[in-house]
């Protein structure tokens, strides 16, 4: 894959469960980031008086593979829309900056299954090493499948 240095991407999935029920989960950055990293990420936690209804709202988490510490803030959230994002505050492991945003969407026709999708746009720095910076890239492909699978009906 050649990386870029501006790199944008987006993944979409049908979700298993009513739009309110996968809202009311992912808006919590923690809990997102441990559905979709599991045991890839570690000490995730908020940072000062940061938390799931507070933005803006720092947390951290250290990505396993690289020890490497991720700094982001949810920094814009409407609950009408059920849209959240997110940016980093200090580079990481090659990535300058990083926004995401998240949104779950109704089904008119099915509601109890959801439209999930993440966007996401990161700046990749001149010295970046792109074996890092890949493997960083794959990660985010596999998220949404695991925000999918989280809510999966047995």
């Amino acid at each position: 894959m050649a990386i870029q240095r501006k790199h944008t991407m987006y993944h979409s999935s049908v979700v298993d469960a009513d739009p309110d029920t996968v809202w009311a989960t992912v808006r919590d950055a923690l809990r997102l980031v441990a559905i979709v990293s599991g045991p890839a990420a570690k000490d995730v936690h908020w940072v000062g008086d940061g938390g799931p209804e507070r933005v803006p709202s720092l947390y951290n988490f250290t990505l396993v593979f690289s020890d490497g510490l991720v700094q982001q803030e949810v920094c814009g959230r409407d609950e009408e829309k059920r849209l959240q994002s997110y940016r980093s505050i200090e580079p990481t492991m090659g990535v300058q900056r990083y926004l995401g945003t998240i949104r779950v969407r109704e089904i008119t026709n099915d509601p109890n299954r959801c439209f999930f999708d993440w966007t996401r746009e990161l700046t990749v720095a001149a010295d970046a090493d792109t074996e890092v910076v890949e493997t960083i890239i794959d990660m985010m492909a596999k998220q949404v499948d695991s925000v999918r699978d989280h809510f999966a009906r047995a």
